[in-house]
């Protein structure tokens, strides 16, 4: 089975985050969910952003990085939207990576150097996401998906944003459920002994 760290969005570690990954977990996966807010979470996005604001973006990236000090190399990493800060950059930075899935959010590679040319990454988000299609977030999956060797964008219908959490407003039940789906299928493929064998 795959061990994975999923990073939480920007309104926090969440019940709905964590329910996702316990559906990962009843699958065999061993899932981290490092809550990079201390236990805050809050009721909407903005007041989310705003305590990021006020945190410092690069503080919290230097918080998901620091969660992995004591694991092992071979990880799939998740991100849900802010979270794809810390999980894309592990992603390349941090030799070992099996995978790495990125949900509601992409940021360019160079961010972050160049894409390693052997990991497969997975980019999820709805096709009518104003926060994916309009702050750049959709130019960056495209090219990553012509960068990297092994690369998929889901994209599906809607216009929500946050639709994998189940505790928000913005959740999309038939969305998820394809997501998990595609995540779950992904992670078989990701399996260290598998791909060891």
């Amino acid at each position: 089975m795959a061990e994975v760290f999923l990073f939480h969005h920007a309104q926090g570690l969440t019940p709905g985050v964590t329910a996702f990954a316990d559906v990962l977990r009843r699958e065999g996966h061993t899932v981290h969910t490092p809550d990079l807010y201390d236990g805050h979470t809050f009721d909407t996005l903005d007041e989310g952003l705003a305590y990021a604001e006020k945190t410092g973006f690069d503080e919290l990236l230097d918080r998901g990085v620091r969660t992995v000090t004591d694991a092992p190399a071979e990880l799939v990493y998740i991100g849900f939207s802010l979270g794809v800060l810390p999980a894309q950059k592990l992603a390349q930075t941090r030799p070992g990576a099996r995978g790495a899935v990125f949900v509601h959010s992409c940021v360019p590679s160079s961010a972050f150097g160049t894409w390693p040319a052997r990991l497969p990454v997975r980019i999820h988000a709805m096709e009518a996401d104003r926060l994916f299609t309009d702050e750049g977030d959709a130019d960056a999956a495209h090219a990553l998906v012509d960068e990297a060797a092994d690369a998929e964008l889901h994209l599906y219908p809607g216009d929500r944003h946050l639709f994998a959490d189940n505790s928000l407003p913005s959740y999309d039940a038939g969305a998820t459920a394809l997501l998990l789906d595609r995540t779950l299928t992904f992670l078989r493929s990701r399996d260290a002994d598998d791909i060891d064998a």
